[in-house]
């Protein structure tokens, strides 16, 4: 009987690939490159701008020749002066901002070429004090962190910085009284002002579930009690002399957490558990640049002093009718006791307009004569708020 042939069976065909469709629509081709033409005119300003500057820098260097030379004038304009007519005349697209940030470091970058600046502030490094001389004086100038508000004023005093930055008033929590209180104690004055929003980060290594101690700044951890009430009602708050310091409290010991910058917590190494949690969303702090020459007049100025009056009744009333008298607006006043004294108080009044203003002078002259006591601490542009 013949075998029945049997057939073998069939290979069946891999299925043909699919052509990657999906994937040219997870990533869509790129943009086309700018014409030659474009690139080309960009990389020739780059150059221009590489040469103006070179330009500046060396007169920068043969101004302050000069000056030294001639005993007279000063060897560098001050930030406020060159940024005043800058910003003016910026028309965009770069924000106001940016234009700031670039002439702050071409400023800085050509001071260093006459003489490397000092600046005192309170640190460690990234404190908020830090984060407002950065804006103030760029990344040129070499920063010198202090433990206290006094130090600084110290530090500036003696000559081994040439600038020093401290804290004048916050928006939430009001005076700085450690600032006031220096100005009482030494001839220093101020030259500039930085206003700068600040706004709290909650730092750790750790889950907020595990955190059971906050760090930071008695003011900052004012600025901030509704948000731990709330959010963290049974850990233990501590106060400690910067937020900086908080911060590296909070990279060392477990369970603890620190009330700071973002920017400390990336210097740190730390994890962001919260942003933006202080109380007041508008929170602002004015910090004071002292040291350095009197400024001069912009058109957009303020004036700081301090003075004291008889403790007897209506002295204090016909100081303030010396200002209404003059029509000067008063922008902010404090009271502040004198230490030591029985009921005796100076009062801090920042005011609009510049001392070299005629009618300014006449102010002071007048209030002169109802005062006990009367110092200018100075007179500077009105500050950018930094955001």
């Amino acid at each position: 009987m013949a075998k029945k042939k049997t057939r073998s069976p069939t290979k069946k065909k891999p299925p043909a690939k699919r052509p990657r469709a999906e994937s040219a629509a997870e990533a869509p081709p790129s943009p086309p490159a700018p014409p030659p033409s474009l690139l080309e005119e960009i990389a020739q300003l780059d150059l221009d701008l590489l040469n103006l500057l070179q330009r500046r820098a060396k007169l920068s260097q043969k101004l302050a020749k000069r000056s030294k030379q001639s005993g007279a004038g000063r060897a560098a304009p001050h930030l406020e002066e060159v940024l005043e007519p800058v910003l003016t005349r910026s028309r965009g697209p770069l924000p106001r901002r940016s234009v700031r940030a670039i002439f702050r470091e071409v400023v800085g970058g050509c001071q260093t070429l006459i003489r490397q600046m000092r600046i005192a502030l309170l640190g460690p490094l990234y404190s908020y004090s830090h984060l407002a001389a950065l804006e103030r004086f760029g990344q040129s100038v070499d920063f010198v962190p202090v433990g206290s508000i006094s130090d600084v004023f110290e530090e500036v005093n003696r000559g081994h910085s040439d600038f020093g930055l401290v804290p004048v008033e916050n928006s939430t929590d009001g005076r700085i009284a450690d600032t006031l209180d220096m100005f009482t104690r030494l001839p220093l004055r101020i030259s500039g002002q930085v206003e700068m929003e600040i706004h709290h980060t909650l730092l750790a290594r750790c889950p907020r579930a595990e955190v059971t101690e906050v760090y930071s700044r008695p003011q900052a951890l004012s600025q901030c009690r509704n948000w731990l009430a709330k959010h963290l009602p049974t850990a233990r708050t501590i106060e400690v002399t910067s937020t900086s310091t908080a911060a590296q409290l909070a990279k060392e010991k477990p369970g603890a957490a620190a009330i700071a910058s973002w920017q400390a917590g990336v210097h740190y190494g730390l994890d962001v558990l919260a942003e933006r949690i202080e109380d007041n969303p508008g929170n602002t702090t004015r910090f004071a640049v002292i040291g350095g020459e009197a400024p001069a007049p912009t058109g957009n100025d303020c004036t700081a002093m301090l003075f004291q009056v008889e403790h007897q009744p209506g002295a204090l009333a016909d100081a303030m009718n010396v200002f209404k008298r003059n029509r000067v607006n008063l922008t902010w006043i404090e009271s502040f006791p004198i230490p030591g004294s029985d009921r005796a108080y100076l009062f801090f009044v920042e005011m609009e307009g510049h001392q070299n203003d005629e009618w300014l002078k006449r102010t002071v002259a007048a209030l002169e004569h109802k005062a006990l006591r009367l110092e200018i601490l100075g007179s500077f542009p009105a500050p950018l708020v930094v955001e």
